[in-house]
């Protein structure tokens, strides 16, 4: 072979083992997954870069449907219009962002006229968020249980009087009615998250799956529904298909996670396949948020976060 004809041969080679690289990297083009579960950024941010919306084309390559943001609103407007097109150019549905998350305040418990005036105003600005991206659901985390009141000059978070829970309770559905006044005329749906007291959340207003449903149902409005995180509920109170089935009619949103370590599926001791399975049988067709970390840091762990969900996918 002539050097001339031996170069031009390496060159086609290297060529073809950095579009090996790239493809690698970045992802070819794989099966869309049975059900919509969403990344969130930085989960697959050694693969597919630091940059966003490269994260999000990532994602589309390797089969997710949909996107979430819990930190959404402190992006750009300009980001977040980009962050829409690129979810709509690519046919995925945004997930959830935070609308509002107070975890350790009664702000809904014993609303008081400041909290209270924050709150509407935190979901007036998620509804000009949501437009922004084409987002159905947004997250409310409604404060904490009664943990104290009056005038002190120190927090104590287990002293002093409180509210019994049924007003409290009456306080949360009233103070949600006030929120969905805002937010239904515009199709936004707030998910309220209940959260485990054991592992992350110790004090939070909402915990039980049975609790938000009665609350939804009080509020009974379209746009008050319930995120059903499979790792908070795992640990709060497990029964997690039959719980599932008993509040179905007010779940507009699922996150996973497994437990314990709050990290991908088959790392602790939840059947995902049995509950993705489930949702599945009974025609869910919204969003899954992979509310959880990695098992494993670098691109190893990352490709090992989609081959748990392949794995946990593989029912149909």
């Amino acid at each position: 072979m002539h050097r001339r004809d031996l170069l031009k041969s390496a060159a086609v080679a290297a060529a073809a083992t950095m579009t090996s690289r790239v493809v690698s990297a970045q992802g070819s083009s794989q099966p869309k997954f049975n059900l919509g579960y969403a990344p969130h950024p930085g989960m697959f941010k050694n693969l597919a870069g630091k940059d966003v919306i490269d994260q999000i084309k990532f994602c589309a390559d390797q089969g997710f449907t949909a996107f979430e943001y819990n930190g959404l609103p402190g992006e750009t407007p300009e980001m977040q219009e980009k962050i829409g097109k690129t979810l709509s150019d690519l046919n995925m549905q945004m997930g959830v962002f935070v609308a509002y998350g107070s975890f350790d305040k009664p702000t809904f418990a014993r609303p008081a006229e400041d909290t209270t005036a924050e709150i509407l105003s935190k979901m007036n600005d998620a509804v000009t968020v949501a437009k922004r991206v084409n987002a159905k659901w947004c997250t409310v985390v409604p404060g904490s249980v009664d943990q104290q009141h009056g005038e002190q000059e120190k927090w104590n978070r287990y002293g002093g009087p409180r509210l019994a829970m049924g007003y409290q309770t009456a306080n949360v559905i009233d103070t949600l009615r006030r929120c969905v006044e805002v937010v239904e005329p515009h199709g936004l749906v707030m998910v309220l998250e209940p959260l485990n007291w054991y592992a992350n959340h110790g004090g939070t207003f909402l915990q039980k799956s049975d609790q938000a449903f009665a609350i939804c149902r009080a509020v009974n409005s379209p746009s008050c529904k319930i995120l059903f995180d499979i790792y908070h509920q795992q640990i709060t109170e497990g029964n997690l298909i039959p719980n599932i089935d008993a509040c179905y009619s007010e779940i507009a949103y699922f996150q996973s996670g497994d437990n314990p370590g709050r990290k991908e599926p088959y790392t602790g001791e939840i059947n995902y396949k049995g509950v993705f399975e489930h949702l599945h049988e009974k025609g869910y067709k919204g969003v899954i948020g992979m509310e959880h970390g990695n098992s494993q840091r670098g691109a190893d762990g990352e490709r090992k976060v989609i081959e748990a969900y392949r794995q946990a996918d593989s029912f149909a």
